[in-house]
């Protein structure tokens, strides 16, 4: 059992959540203290972070322009202080601090050259998707083979995650590990190997603890939004998946910071948490209905969720795809809340809720949850947690981890939810 330090007010720190083997679960994150709403667990930053775009430009889709450091959106019209690679032309960075940090670290001269090799392959001249992602996945095992060269301590916290090789990952590295071979083979490094079976197991790593850092939320697009780049992030990777999570975790990609630290991500609470629970993040939206939750879960992560949630889903019709059954689930959602609303709860706490309703939380167990938690903007779909409370005294604000949207939370006493929304 070991500790996650996070910080605290001012210099303080403090130990808010420890390391456990979860019988059936791997390892996670469990409260070691009764922790508040909006509390903020953890701010982790990346120890490695990659494009998420094809190495070869795709017909009629151009891409956007990113810092190849902090993966800020450059103007390349509007900005002197934009500097490129003396190398090539292909990577930029928003200043010359970046630039000169990334040439350390992240876009070594080696890193360059192999990425410029890789562009002109003739193994990626297909515009088929299948392609694309080989693409993305060939930037990830540059940008780990450099990490063991430039900081072999972090290289070995990569191959620490948990993530064992999949059919996916051998039948990745069959193809891209001999074209690395051939192409930029990374600098020796004592201790680490260069062999099909390590490949292998990075992309394994890499497919089950990376993060998408993704594009701001345009209502104009309905909602869809597609990643920007990806970071392994070694303290929140530990987090394991709940359908009905008790955190959630935001990013500021195009915040005006400076040191890179707009690439960080920062996990809060959504609600109370006690002592000794497991502290959970969903995977991906909330609102997702049971059988795609299921098969994202299984193709991505290689199991199958049984949370509480899941538990009683699967027993709902609906998912065989019934649309009139569908229908009916609607309603009774409806009914639920309407329930909800209309039955007294204190509203500051999610898990005095659980301990004081529990067979209603066994026939609808988030009905709560989305009535509460759920943001309200159109094709939106994030999850709202509150600000980091000040001292004792609870934050009456909830923040969209989507859209960010700021709401305010005023309960009136029945578990009805009243309040204002404010765009940022």
């Amino acid at each position: 059992m070991s500790s996650v330090v996070v910080a605290g007010s001012g210099s303080e720190t403090q130990t808010l959540v420890t390391i456990q083997d979860i019988p059936g679960r791997g390892r996670g994150l469990v409260a070691t203290k009764p922790l508040k709403a909006g509390q903020i667990l953890l701010k982790d930053s990346p120890i490695l972070l990659y494009s998420a775009f094809p190495l070869t430009k795709q017909q009629q889709q151009p891409t956007p322009i990113y810092c190849d450091k902090c993966f800020k959106k450059l103007l390349l019209h509007s900005s002197s202080a934009i500097s490129s690679c003396p190398s090539c032309s292909h990577h930029f960075f928003c200043s010359p601090t970046c630039l000169s940090a990334a040439s350390a670290s992240s876009h070594t001269p080696w890193v360059c050259q192999s990425l410029a090799r890789l562009r002109h392959s003739p193994a990626f001249a297909s515009p088929e998707s299948s392609s694309s992602e080989l693409q993305v996945q060939a930037r990830f095992l540059v940008s780990a083979y450099n990490l063991a060269f430039v900081s072999p301590p972090d290289f070995q916290v990569l191959l620490s995650l948990q993530g064992g090789v999949r059919p996916q990952d051998a039948s990745a590295s069959q193809l891209l590990h001999p074209l690395l071979s051939s192409l930029c083979p990374p600098p020796p490094v004592e201790g680490f190997p260069f062999t099909p079976e390590l490949t292998a197991a990075l992309l394994a790593k890499d497919g089950m603890n990376a993060f998408g850092l993704m594009e701001p939320f345009d209502p104009k697009r309905g909602g869809e939004r597609s990643v920007r780049a990806y970071g392994v992030y070694p303290k929140a990777a530990l987090f394991n998946h709940d359908c009905l999570p008790n955190a959630c975790r935001f990013d500021y990609i195009d915040a005006a910071v400076s040191g890179g630290d707009n690439t960080d991500i920062t996990v809060r609470l959504i609600h109370d948490v006690p002592q000794g629970r497991e502290i959970c993040l969903s995977y991906f939206a909330v609102n997702l209905n049971y059988a795609t939750r299921q098969k994202r879960l299984l193709e991505d992560y290689g199991f199958r969720c049984e949370c509480d949630r899941c538990k009683v889903e699967a027993n709902w019709s609906d998912n065989e795809g019934d649309e009139e059954n569908e229908e009916m689930e609607e309603e009774e959602e409806e009914q639920q809340q309407e329930e909800v609303e209309d039955e007294p709860m204190e509203a500051g706490s999610q898990d005095d809720k659980d301990d004081d309703d529990d067979d209603d939380d066994a026939t609808f167990p988030h009905a709560y949850f989305f009535l509460r938690y759920m943001c309200n903007i159109d094709n939106c779909g994030g999850t709202l947690a509150p600000l980091p409370p000040s001292g004792d005294t609870p934050s009456t604000l909830l923040e969209c981890n989507v859209c960010g949207n700021i709401k305010s939370d005023e309960f009136d006493g029945y578990g009805g939810q009243a309040g204002a929304s404010m765009e940022n």
